[in-house]
């Protein structure tokens, strides 16, 4: 379990995110598309994942369109952007915002990706969705980097996501 805030307020997610150096776990998600999506069918390259609470807010918006512009320029990583949004939110997001270079998924069919994340929400007022986070994985789905950010409302060290990534 951490401690997060949202607007200073203490917040709780359900256990840890997934060590340094080690395998990221599999999920199984759901695409704007309504197809299942699990890691394996992203891997062989490197990626980000950027988890979100809701794409409906202006940071977590902001946050998806930094990254969308952001992987234009680097077609050899993957972007996972992973929201509780149901599937037919955040396509219309991405229709309306033209975020089309990112993997946009929604944890609608199963939660067990929050708690085996160790994002997942567990009290407050926003219990039951995610945290914010970014983490990068090599291209065998090794954990590289990994950030739980300490107040909900602001944006992810990008940069530190990126650097350990070693892209150019």
């Amino acid at each position: 379990m951490a401690q997060i805030t949202l607007k200073g307020n203490p917040i709780h997610t359900k256990g840890n995110l997934p060590p340094l150096h080690t395998r990221a776990p599999d999920f199984h998600l759901v695409d704007k598309d309504l197809n299942n999506k699990a890691l394996r069918d992203f891997q062989g390259k490197k990626m980000l994942i950027a988890t979100a609470p809701s794409l409906d807010t202006g940071v977590c918006s902001l946050m998806a369109k930094h990254l969308n512009e952001w992987v234009k320029k680097h077609p050899d990583v993957v972007i996972l952007f992973v929201s509780a949004d149901l599937p037919f939110a955040q396509k219309r997001f991405c229709e309306k915002e033209n975020v089309h270079n990112v993997h946009i998924l929604s944890m609608m069919r199963d939660k067990s990706f929050g708690e085996t994340y160790g994002l997942l929400i567990q009290d407050g007022p926003l219990a039951g969705i995610l945290a914010r986070s970014i983490i990068a994985l090599d291209e065998k789905g090794h954990v590289l980097y990994t950030e739980l950010v300490p107040e909900i409302a602001q944006e992810p060290n990008y940069k530190k996501a990126i650097d350990a990534l070693k892209v150019s």
